[in-house]
């Protein structure tokens, strides 16, 4: 991809900015880490998934749901998938899940 890019939903250009920023950090204090495993596909990560995916629904029926149940169900999905392709996806799922929730604390009345 090339730069500069054109960002066109609210708060994603400055998401991309600061998770650069991180990512310039972990690597200047643990290197690139590029041989470390996924870790990801284990049963227990596929138990996890079907449960928060059940709880989410729940807070959902019910006009409760939240950004942790949104973000949860997300992250166990990832971590459930085995497939390098799938859980690509589902990464991507959490970092747009993360830069909106990110997004709506930076517009919160009182905040930055």
């Amino acid at each position: 991809m090339s730069y500069p890019r054109i960002f066109v939903t609210p708060g994603v250009g400055g998401f991309a900015e600061e998770v650069d920023d991180e990512r310039q950090r972990q690597d200047a204090t643990f290197g690139d880490q590029m041989d470390l495993p996924d870790g990801t596909g284990l049963p227990i990560y596929r138990h996890a998934a079907n449960r928060y995916r059940d709880a989410c629904q729940r807070a959902a029926d019910s006009g409760l749901l939240a950004n942790r149940d949104i973000l949860l169900e997300e992250v166990y999905e990832a971590l459930a998938e085995s497939d390098p392709e799938r859980l690509r996806k589902e990464l991507i799922q959490v970092a747009a899940v993360c830069a909106k929730w990110i997004y709506k604390i930076d517009h919160r009345e009182g905040s930055k």
